[in-house]
């Protein structure tokens, strides 16, 4: 049996005080207190009724100088209608006197025998009828002006329907909570260098426009997800001294007509009067999509509306001198052409994923605040991290501290960073996932055949560790180096389609047999061989054919090729995998033994590294582009530093020039 969960004490809440309200003003208004009452100006007219014999009691207010009279039902009869008098209902007058004369006239009755009743004295006030007579309508109004402020957001909320075609802005200034500066964006030279160009703009406007230069009105980021872009943006609004306006896209669009073009007219309007200022929007694309490809055929698209007012806004018959438009997106083919070209987006930005060195300028970022030990080595977590951006990047640093805490370490070691990207990359070790032997044994051949064929393919990626213990989805992996290459030739191509081929091959070769295990290896050669023959034209009988389309307008509902077209395709297809396979399986056999080795050492560690591979098999003909870079990076360093102790002895032997002693100026 569970524990029974306490019972949480109900929550205030303000919709409470509404209902209170409600039904106070409904109890006030339209309850009866089972009482008809009549008002008698004349004080003569009162007297008669008391003097009638039909008074029960009477109240006297003395504050006010008013009195209340009680009627009996016969005298009551007398005075109201049959329709107004009800069963039960006690009905009064009421009437203004002065206290002196009631009071003789009082005793006058109780002498007379005329009046016998009660009479009582109590004390009541102007303000305590004023407030039971207009309080319910006081505070109708009142609610109503609440209600209508609620909506309006003028009282700190988010805002209401009166507010929803405002601009949702964020305004930074040199105060505020960013202080990203562009020390903190690694990497990115060329990006960073435009990007401080407009800084110097907007701080130093005179030096452009003496020469008769104007400020570019906006910069497009463009590039991979996780590259930085809003990071720029950040160090942007950290380095300007000037207001910074950041919103994203989608704060833009929404469900009523007409919202978003107000939005922009109103971002606008406030970049205006705080100009010189920045206007950065992320994720542009949810409002910049190319016009004209709406699926509602014709019907009134608000995101085109907010387009065309932002087209308008940013190169109008307005002037937003002052104003720079920054934006950025990862989506820069589905941009519409107008907001692209120039005079609205002077400048797009192209943050590219960064190479090796950036990567290493990104690691000492985010290696400032852990704690790590000697065995570090940053260059070479650069290298096994070939495609990472600076997000992925931070995620490898953060994740590899959290897996030294996790083991009480003191500081992060090498370990941990290659803990970190396998996880990354290859997800959670399974241990637990149980294997039998012929699948282990399987699952070892097919990953020293990846392995074997890479260290002997001049254009393969060096090897850095093989593992048959089962990660994500993979029961086993392979972690390479890939030469970072700006173009790829046709035989490094091939190349990689036959190192990826090897497990397949050697599973054919070794066991007799084939398995499903070889299916994301088959997938990524399926594609690559297709794009040779498409993309790159680098097939014998379809040679220089290109079928791509960069502008992302696509070839509609139909190929551009014929259907022999397409059958010859797919039969170079089949040839160049093929012929890839055949390689590798005539590779293998000539090194089967190695193999075989290589093999069983992962069957007894269950992971192998670059040591074993280079014991078994001699050290790997080909030096990678990776490893000439960092020679040639090392050499350079090392000429420098030789230049400098050669300068630092040269001046440590010049004899130091005579002192001499500063002329004594003479004062009055």
């Amino acid at each position: 049996m569970k524990p029974e969960q306490k019972k949480r004490a109900p929550r205030f809440s303000i919709y409470w005080m509404y209902v209170i309200i409600v039904l106070f003003l409904i109890g006030v208004l339209y309850l009866d207190d089972n009482t008809i009452t009549k008002t008698i100006h004349d004080y003569n007219e009162f007297k008669e009724y008391v003097e009638q014999g039909g008074v029960t009691k009477i109240v006297v207010y003395t504050g006010k100088d008013e009195a209340e009279a009680y009627l009996s039902d016969s005298l009551a009869a007398k005075i109201f209608h049959n329709n107004q008098l009800e069963r039960g209902a006690e009905s009064k007058i009421v009437t203004t006197v002065p206290m002196q004369k009631l009071e003789k006239d009082l005793e006058a009755w109780e002498t007379s025998g005329v009046f016998s009743g009660e009479v009582r004295y109590e004390k009541g006030s102007e303000f305590s009828s004023i407030l039971w007579s207009f309080g319910p309508i006081v505070l109708l109004i009142a609610f109503w002006f609440f209600i209508m402020k609620r909506m309006s957001g003028r009282d700190g909320g988010a805002g209401g329907v009166f507010n929803v075609g405002k601009s949702k802005a964020q305004i930074f200034d040199k105060d505020g909570p960013i202080q990203v500066t562009f020390k903190d964006v690694a990497g990115l030279s060329e990006a960073k260098t435009e990007i401080e160009e407009i800084v110097e703009f907007l701080k130093n406007p005179q030096r452009y426009t003496e020469l008769g230069g104007k400020i570019p009105k906006g910069a497009l980021l463009v590039g991979p997800p996780g590259t930085g872009k809003t990071l720029l943006a950040k160090a942007v609004a950290g380095e300007a001294n000037v207001p910074f306006f950041s919103m994203s896209g989608s704060d833009f669009v929404e469900m009523f007509v007409g919202v978003g073009a107000s939005r922009v007219r109103d971002l606008f309007r406030q970049a205006k009067e705080k100009a010189p200022c920045i206007v950065f929007i992320d994720e542009i694309d949810a409002v910049g999509r190319a016009r004209g490809k709406n699926p509602n055929m014709g019907a009134n698209d608000e995101r085109e509306n907010t387009l065309n007012q932002l087209l308008t806004e940013m190169d109008g018959f307005g002037s937003n001198s002052g104003v720079i438009i920054l934006a950025a997106t990862n989506r820069a083919d589905i941009l519409d052409k107008a907001l692209l070209r120039a005079g609205r987006f002077d400048r797009q930005i192209y943050v590219e994923l960064p190479d090796l060195n950036d990567r290493v300028a990104i690691f000492n970022v985010h290696l400032r605040n852990i704690k790590t030990d000697a065995s570090v080595d940053v260059e070479l977590l650069a290298r096994q991290t070939p495609g990472f951006s600076g997000a992925d990047i931070a995620n490898v640093c953060n994740e590899a501290a959290l897996i030294a805490a996790r083991h009480n370490k003191p500081t992060v070691e090498k370990q941990d960073f290659i803990d970190a990207v396998d996880r990354i990359i290859g997800g959670l070790e399974k241990r637990s996932k149980i294997t039998t032997d012929e699948e282990k044994r399987a699952i070892a051949i097919h990953e020293a055949g990846h392995a074997a064929l890479s260290w002997h393919l001049q254009y393969a990626n060096p090897l850095i560790k093989v593992t048959i213990v089962p990660r994500g989805k993979a029961l086993g992996a392979a972690w390479y180096l890939p030469e970072e290459r700006q173009i790829t030739p046709t035989q490094a191509l091939l190349d990689e389609m036959c190192a990826t081929l090897g497990g397949r091959a050697a599973e054919e070769l070794f066991l007799g047999r084939i398995s499903t295990g070889a299916a994301n290896d088959l997938e990524r050669v399926t594609k690559q061989a297709y794009a040779m023959v498409v993309y790159y034209g680098m097939s014998e009988k379809l040679p220089n054919v290109c079928y791509y389309d960069s502008t992302g307008q696509d070839y509609g509902f139909s190929k551009p090729y014929s259907d022999d077209r397409a059958k010859l395709i797919d039969e170079e297809v089949s040839r160049i995998i093929n012929e890839q396979y055949a390689r590798a399986k005539k590779i293998l056999k000539e090194h089967a033994d190695g193999h075989a080795r290589l093999a069983e050492v992962l069957i007894s560690r269950e992971v192998i590294f670059t040591e074993d591979v280079e014991k078994i098999f001699g050290k790997r003909q080909w030096t990678s582009r990776t490893d000439e870079i960092l020679a040639a990076k090392s050499a350079e360093a090392a000429e420098a530093e030789a230049a400098e102790e050669a300068e630092n002895n040269e001046n440590a032997h010049k004899t130091p020039p005579p002192f001499k002693t500063p002329p004594i100026t003479k004062k009055d």
